[in-house]
């Protein structure tokens, strides 16, 4: 692969190299203040009516956020059918807690910390998994078609040795681009943590891999 090889990334968000995974992580910025939570008024109004009772309220949050949640559960598990279970049980507890939610906050932000530990429930009960499982998993980033098979391989069979938080941080970031502080948004963790996670994470990724890019 070469080694400029980049993933197009969302709008907003920097393209990752496959390289990056492997680099050093760079030295840390300061860490920025949290800035003030943004709830849009179609939120705000679903919310509203998912609290009253309404179904089409839950449904309209349904609909806002499965894409996310599914990204969130995606990082966690190991394959498609599992990440939809997780969601599906994060969605059915969400509703089950609905009267718990405080609209202060964001809907999503509290919907994918309900996501991310149905997800690591799931993992947990399913540990021993086949390398190959993960193949549907590896996005674009880790597909170029100038790689070998054998190279695919050992990234899978690197990426499924990790611990799933660890898995989750770098797949949100490296791959999904989502920044540290989106990351423990999702993870219910702060966000240095994340960013700590994703460190420890790309070392144990490099051991796993070995001489990978000689």
């Amino acid at each position: 692969m070469a080694k400029g090889d980049t993933r197009q990334a969302p709008e907003g968000q920097a393209a990752v190299s496959f390289g990056e995974v492997l680099a050093p992580a760079p030295p840390s910025p300061p860490q920025q203040l949290t800035p003030p939570l943004r709830i849009s008024d179609e939120e705000r109004e679903l919310v509203s009516l998912a609290k009253g009772g309404d179904e089409r309220g839950f449904a309209g949050l349904v609909r806002l956020h499965q894409r996310r949640a599914y990204i969130v559960a995606r990082s966690i598990v190991l394959t498609h059918e599992d990440a939809e279970d997780a969601v599906q049980e994060g969605f059915l507890r969400a509703y089950q807690a609905l009267d718990r939610f405080d609209p202060a906050q964001t809907f999503g932000a509290w919907l994918n910390r309900i996501v991310a530990n149905a997800a690591l429930d799931l993992a947990r009960r399913r540990k021993v998994r086949n390398a190959e499982e993960l193949s549907e998993s590896i996005p674009a980033a880790f597909r170029d078609p100038a790689e070998g098979g054998e190279l695919r391989e050992r990234l899978q069979a690197a990426l499924v040795q990790l611990p799933e938080r660890a898995r989750s941080v770098i797949v949100l970031h490296d791959i999904e681009g989502f920044t540290h502080a989106e990351i423990g948004e999702m993870l219910g963790i702060p966000g240095g943590t994340a960013r700590s996670d994703l460190h420890h994470a790309r070392q144990k990724l490099r051991v796993l891999l070995g001489n990978l890019r000689d």
